[in-house]
């Protein structure tokens, strides 16, 4: 089997799409992280997909090494791996397909059929009861888990910050058996981040996410050793090595890699690997509903190091909600989501709404 095209499409502007073709006929399917779209597309058109054609598309060891060179990623980072994100999954979708299994039969095998999802709220807009509403809507919908953003990204120490009133309230209105989440992206200055952890500590948060920036290593160290609540980082890093230094040199509690920024099914077998090793959970970070999601999904089924709620975004998104890119959108029933049995990913792409959504 051999490449004969790579396709990205930004769908809605937003959001960049794979495709990847072979003399086979099977056409495997992949989706990158959504900043700066057009940047990854170029990255794809002019540097990656060269590197592809012609070449076995199963052999995904050796095509994500072609795509590294190609990219010059070790080197450029940020969007390149996000590129490179893309085209492996969709690599990972056409072995899949090629021998008639889902990935997470290529991983090692499904060692659940559904993932238990947490409910994140992207919002920042709301007061303190208004966020304990929404959370206590979505118990009801049978989610077990909530996450909230609160702080005020940007900032430091910013007295608009409402973490603490917030959580109080969405405690009172879910009661003690919900998880909550806090994410304040990096906010905090270390004494700060102290204080207000102490705090979430006796409103049984279930984890502080990013307290201080990602690249603060020496910071992220003396929150999580200061506090008891576990303490998550790993959304904005890309390989092992930077998942490495924030084990060893950042001691946060969780990680948490997004498989559509840390390059794909390749490079997260070797993140898991790592974790294992230092006896490390995962948490996935997921904000993409969609190809992203089921990617995740079968990674989560694979791996007993992922034991906790998974990410699922609860606003609107234009390409899961308006109009499904899926044939089959995914549907969360009792706070899970349901690992697919289909080969390859075991979704299919809406033809229709995939050309709509790519002339917006």
């Amino acid at each position: 089997m051999k490449i004969t095209d790579v396709e990205c499409l930004v769908l809605d502007r937003s959001f960049p799409f794979v495709r990847v073709f072979t003399d086979e006929g099977i056409v495997g399917i992949g989706e990158c992280f959504r900043r700066q779209p057009g940047i990854v597309k170029a990255t794809i058109d002019e540097l990656l997909k060269p590197a592809l054609l012609g070449k076995d598309p199963t052999e995904t060891t050796l095509r994500f090494n072609d795509l590294r060179r190609a990219g010059s990623a070790l080197e450029m980072g940020g969007a390149i791996w996000c590129a490179i994100a893309g085209i492996d999954i969709a690599l990972w979708d056409i072995k899949g397909k090629a021998v008639g299994q889902p990935i997470s039969h290529l991983l090692g095998g499904a060692a659940r059929d559904r993932i238990r999802m947490y409910a994140s709220s992207m919002r920042r807009d709301m007061t303190p009861l208004e966020e304990a509403r929404r959370a206590a809507s979505f118990v009801e919908q049978g989610y077990t888990a909530y996450k909230l953003h609160s702080a005020v990204p940007g900032a430091m120490d910013d007295s608009a910050d409402h973490t603490i009133a917030t959580v109080t309230e969405v405690r009172k209105a879910v009661g003690d058996d919900i998880d909550i989440l806090i994410d304040v992206n990096g906010a905090y200055s270390v004494h700060r981040a102290i204080e207000v952890g102490k705090a979430l500590e006796s409103l049984g948060t279930f984890h502080f996410e990013e307290p201080r920036p990602h690249y603060d290593l020496e910071g992220l160290a003396a929150v999580a050793d200061a506090l008891d609540i576990p303490v998550a980082s790993g959304e904005m890093i890309y390989t092992r090595y930077e998942y490495r230094d924030l084990i060893l040199k950042g001691r946060v509690d969780i990680i948490q890699p997004d498989i559509v920024k840390a390059p794909g099914f390749t490079e997260f077998q070797k993140i898991a690997a790592l974790c294992e090793t230092f006896g490390k959970p995962i948490t996935v970070h997921n904000t993409q509903p969609t190809i992203s999601t089921v990617a995740h999904l079968h990674f989560c089924a694979a791996y007993p190091i992922v034991p906790y709620a998974q990410e699922y975004n609860i606003e609107p998104i234009t390409i899961r909600d308006e109009i499904p890119v899926l044939k089959e959108p995914l549907e969360v029933k009792n706070g899970y989501l349901a690992v697919p049995t289909g080969p390859g990913l075991g979704v299919q792409l809406d033809e229709g709404a995939l050309k709509t959504l790519a002339d917006r």
